[in-house]
C-alpha cells in the first residue's frame, strides 16, 4: 500500500517538489517556494510523520525507500512525467534517494545541507540505535522537551541570527507535529535507517546543485564528496548561513536556485 502524502500546489511551469527537514512541514519550505512559483508549479509535501500527512497506520510507510516510492507515486498521481526536486537536510537525503531510485522521473535536484548517508555499517548501526533511543525519548518525555533539545543542537546554533520571533515561530511549528509521527520518521528514515547512497550516485541522471552554508563545515565537506561522485553537480556556498541556508540567507539561496534553473533546467 502506497502512503498518501499531503501536498500543496501553487504556481505555473514545470513541477518543482519541495521536501522539508526533520520536524518541519510544508510551511517551512514555502518562503523559498513562493520565490519560485513564477517559473515553476511548486509542490510542497508533508513527509511521513510530519504536518498534515501525520501519523501513519502502517509503520512500513516511514521507511526511507517506501517514502521515496511514495513520492514517485505522488508525482505520477499529479500527472507529471518528470519533476525538479528541492530538499533540505532530511528532505535532501530523501530527494537524493528519489533521484537514485527513479532517475527517469527526476529532471534536476537542489539539495540543501544534504548527505548521501553513512558509509560505514558500524557507524550506521550506532546511529540507528541513537535514533531509536531518541524516538523513545520523544514518546516518553514529550514533544516539548524534544523540540527544545533539537533546536539547541550545535548544528542549528547559527539560526540565532534569525531573531527570537522567528525562533519562537519555528518552535511553535515543530510542536504541531505528533510525537508518534516524529518517532516513526526517526525509526524509518533517520540517518541510521537510510541506506548508503554513496556507491549509487552515478545513477543520478539529472544535474544537481548542492547548497551549503559557509558556516556549516561538516556539510561543506560532504557536498564536495558528493559532487565528486555525481555525474553532473555543482556546489553553491551561501555566505552568512549555517545548515539551513534557505532560512538564514534566503535571498542568496533563491539567487543560486534560480541561476541553476536558468542554466540547467529551463521550463
Amino acid at each position: 500500500m502506497t502512503t498518501r502524502l499531503h501536498t500543496e500546489v501553487e504556481g505555473r511551469g514545470h513541477p518543482l517538489m519541495l521536501l522539508h527537514g526533520f520536524t518541519g512541514d510544508t510551511s517551512t519550505m514555502w518562503p523559498l517556494g513562493h520565490q519560485i512559483t513564477g517559473i515553476r508549479t511548486v509542490i510542497a509535501v508533508d513527509l511521513p510523520g510530519h504536518g498534515t500527512t501525520g501519523v501513519l497506520a502502517d509503520h512500513a510507510g516511514y521507511r526511507f525507500d517506501n517514502t521515496v516510492d511514495a513520492l514517485a507515486a505522488t508525482v505520477r498521481q499529479l500527472g507529471h512525467e518528470t519533476v525538479d526536486l528541492l530538499g533540505y537536510s532530511m528532505g535532501g537525503r530523501i530527494a537524493l534517494g528519489l533521484a537514485v531510485r527513479h532517475p527517469g522521473l527526476v529532471r534536476s535536484s537542489v539539495l540543501i545541507g544534504a548527505t548521501a548517508g553513512i558509509v560505514s555499517d558500524a557507524e550506521r548501526d550506532l546511529r540507528r540505535r541513537t535514533d531509536d533511543d531518541l524516538a523513545e525519548e520523544i514518546l516518553s518525555d514529550g514533544l516539548e522537551s524534544f523540540v527544545d533539545y533539537w533546536m539547541d543542537l550545535p548544528l542549528f546554533e547559527t539560526q540565532a541570527r534569525l531573531g527570537q520571533d522567528a525562533l519562537h515561530d519555528a518552535r511553535e511549528q515543530r510542536l504541531k507535529n505528533h510525537p508518534d509521527g516524529l518517532a516513526g520518521s526517526l525509526r524509518g528514515a533517520g540517518s541510521g535507517n537510510q541506506p548508503s547512497l554513496w556507491r549509487e550516485l552515478h545513477k543520478v541522471s539529472g544535474p544537481v546543485l548542492l547548497i551549503v552554508g559557509d558556516e556549516d563545515p561538516k556539510f561543506r565537506s560532504l557536498a564536495m564528496r558528493m559532487a565528486s561522485g555525481l555525474p553532473r553537480a555543482e556546489i553553491s556556498v551561501i555566505p552568512d548561513a549555517g545548515h539551513a541556508a534557505h532560512l538564514e540567507n534566503p535571498a542568496a539561496t533563491v539567487l543560486a536556485v534560480r541561476a541553476f534553473f536558468d542554466e540547467f533546467a529551463s521550463p
